[in-house]
């Protein structure tokens, strides 16, 4: 292996101190987030008072082969190996004072009408704060490759009574929605792919905007990241995530979230 540039170390130190702010951030915030008054009821299921809970929700690039008998808070075997544990680890290291507790429930193949039917138990029982969605692959897949009937229009049904049954549940959470992508150039792909599934991605976004979410672009981020390496580094399927690729959206999933929770 060559010597690391002069150019990338600095890069990769910018990097670094810029988490560390996004870090520092996150405690200066932090007060607004958690105050609670006598009249206020406790919003989670939370193990102190000034602790705060954030679900991970989806499918199998949520999933991440976790071990679904560990699913206690911050369990590492629990949170699975991808952009859920990546992003997790960085935001305990960086924040241990703020308390944040984490759970995987991605489930590897399914589509938004399965999350709606384990809702109650995978996240309205754990009562989050902070909610984070990345679904809509399988919505669309699986028309073509399992004999399932769904539409675009049904997908962006199913995602808003989601919605609404979680907004009235819990009327001040925190949403994160992440846009459904499909890297281009993956083995899993082929021409059915395009245009059709944009319209899955344009859905994502619009229920996004309407629900108030904080979106993730995770289609252009990897559009991007093409420019500077081979989809085999980032995505070889075009669907599930390779360690460099889950880096990315667990980088991604950082920002949002710090824009979520001090906006």
């Amino acid at each position: 292996m060559g010597a690391m540039s002069s150019q990338s170390f600095h890069i990769g130190r910018r990097h670094f101190f810029e988490r560390v702010a996004l870090g520092v951030g996150l405690t200066a915030n932090w007060s607004g987030l958690s105050a609670r008054t006598p009249s206020t009821p406790m919003q989670a299921q939370a193990t102190s008072n000034d602790s705060r809970i954030i679900v991970f929700q989806g499918d199998s690039v949520t999933d991440s082969s976790r071990n679904r008998e560990q699913q206690g808070l911050n369990d590492p075997a629990g949170l699975g190996g991808g952009y859920a544990g990546m992003a997790v680890g960085q935001l305990l290291g960086q924040t241990p004072e703020n308390h944040w507790e984490c759970y995987n429930r991605g489930v590897s193949g399914h589509k938004v009408f399965q999350l709606a039917d384990r809702w109650q138990d995978d996240c309205l029982a754990l009562r989050p704060d902070v909610l984070s969605i990345l679904i809509g692959v399988n919505d669309f897949w699986h028309t073509l490759s399992h004999g399932y009937d769904g539409t675009v229009a049904t997908y962006e049904q199913d995602y808003r009574a989601l919605l609404d049954r979680t907004r009235v549940a819990l009327p001040d959470i925190i949403l994160i929605i992440g846009e459904p992508f499909a890297v281009t150039g993956g083995t899993a792909l082929n021409e059915a792919w395009y245009p059709a599934y944009a319209a899955y991605r344009e859905a994502a976004k619009r229920i996004a905007e309407d629900y108030g979410a904080t979106w993730i672009a995770y289609q252009s981020i990897f559009d991007e990241a093409l420019k500077r390496a081979p989809v085999e580094h980032w995505c070889p399927d075009g669907v599930h995530p390779a360690p460099a690729g889950n880096y990315l959206m667990a980088q991604a999933w950082l920002d949002a979230f710090h824009t979520a929770v001090i906006a």
